[in-house]
C-alpha cells in the first residue's frame, strides 16, 4: 500500500495546512481525560462504560452510519432525531458533516485525494490526522449539498450541525449533579477519547488488517476485535460490499450488537424497510 506524508497533497498540488485549533481541541480532551487517573471511582467507570455504548452504538453507529448516511432501514422522524441528538453528544461533528464525510468516503473509497480518510496515506492519517490537515472544502456549504443534501434541507439537522459541541454543557451540568466531577472527567472526557479512537479503528485498522469476506475494490477487512470495539462496525469488509445492508455481521459469531438494537426496533413497529443481506450470499447463516 503505497503512503504520503499528511500534509503532502497528491500530484504536486498545495500542501495541506495544520489546522492549530483542532489540535489544540484535540490536545485539551486527551489531557484532560488523564484526569481520570485521579478520580476513579467504580459507578464513573460504568458511567463510561455505559456511555460509550449509548452514543457509540446507538448515536454513530445506529444513527449517523446505518441510519442517516446509508438509510439502511426507518424509523419515525421523532425517534430519528432522537438519535441523531444522541450522535451529536458523540462529540464527533454534527450530522450532516459527518454524513457528507462519510458519504464521500463510500464514493471514492481509498483514493487518495477524494476519500477525506484514505487509508493509502498510512494509518495514522486515516485514524486522525486527516482532522488536523482537513481539506477545506469539506467544511463547505456545497459540499455539504452534494454529499447530504437531504439532511441540509432538515432545519433541525442545520441546527444541530451548528451547535452539537454545546450539547456537551448541559450534558456535563446533569452528569455533574449525579455524580460530581468525576462523572464529568470520566463521562465527558475520557468517554470522548476512548469512543474517538474506536471509532476511527474503522478508518484506519479495518482498511489494513483483518480478513476479506468479499473481493471489493478497495483494501477493507473484516476485523473482530474493531467490530467488539465498536459494536459491529469491524465487519468493514462485509459493510463495503454492500453499504446499505443494516447488518454489518452476516455470520452467526459476528457479533453486531448495533444489529440486535435494530432488531428491537422492528420488533417494536418503529423500523421498517430494513435492508437485508441478499440471501444467497448470507446463506441463512444471519443470527438475530
Amino acid at each position: 500500500m503505497t503512503q504520503s506524508s499528511p500534509a503532502t497533497a497528491p500530484e504536486g498540488s498545495q500542501p495541506l495546512p495544520l489546522n492549530w485549533t483542532m489540535v489544540a481541541f484535540m490536545a485539551a480532551i486527551h489531557s484532560l481525560a488523564l484526569l481520570s487517573f485521579f478520580c476513579f471511582s467504580w459507578p464513573a467507570l460504568a458511567l463510561t462504560v455505559f456511555l460509550h455504548w449509548l452514543l457509540g452504538s446507538i448515536g454513530i453507529c445506529l444513527g449517523y452510519h446505518r441510519l442517516l448516511t446509508h438509510r439502511s432501514f426507518q424509523v419515525p422522524k421523532w425517534l430519528e432525531y432522537i438519535i441523531a441528538t444522541i450522535g451529536a453528544l458523540a462529540l464527533q461533528g454534527g450530522p450532516i458533516f459527518w454524513v457528507a464525510g462519510h458519504r464521500q468516503h463510500h464514493a471514492f473509497t481509498e483514493d487518495i485525494d477524494k476519500d477525506p480518510y484514505s487509508a493509502k496515506r498510512g494509518f495514522w492519517w486515516s485514524h486522525m490526522l486527516w482532522m488536523l490537515y482537513p481539506h477545506q472544502e469539506s467544511f463547505s456549504n456545497q459540499f455539504y449539498m452534494k454529499f447530504a443534501s437531504d439532511l441540509c434541507r432538515d432545519r433541525y439537522y442545520r441546527w444541530l450541525n451548528r451547535n452539537f459541541l454545546l450539547l456537551q454543557l448541559p450534558l456535563a451540568g446533569l452528569l455533574y449533579l449525579a455524580g460530581g466531577w468525576s462523572f464529568v472527567v470520566y463521562g465527558i472526557f475520557l468517554r470522548t477519547v476512548v469512543l474517538w479512537h474506536s471509532t476511527w479503528f474503522i478508518n484506519s485498522a479495518t482498511h489494513m488488517w483483518g480478513n476479506r469476506s468479499f473481493d471489493t475494490r478497495d483494501n477493507s477487512r473484516n476485523l473482530w476485535w474493531a467490530a467488539l470495539l465498536t459494536y459491529g462496525e469491524g465487519w468493514h469488509n462485509n459493510h463495503h460490499a454492500h453499504p446499505r445492508v443494516a447488518p454489518a455481521g452476516w455470520k452467526w459469531w459476528q457479533i453486531d450488537s448495533t444489529w440486535w438494537a435494530i432488531r428491537l426496533l422492528q420488533g417494536l413497529g418503529l423500523a421498517t424497510k430494513v435492508v437485508m443481506p441478499p440471501r444467497l450470499e448470507t446463506d441463512g447463516a444471519l443470527h438475530g
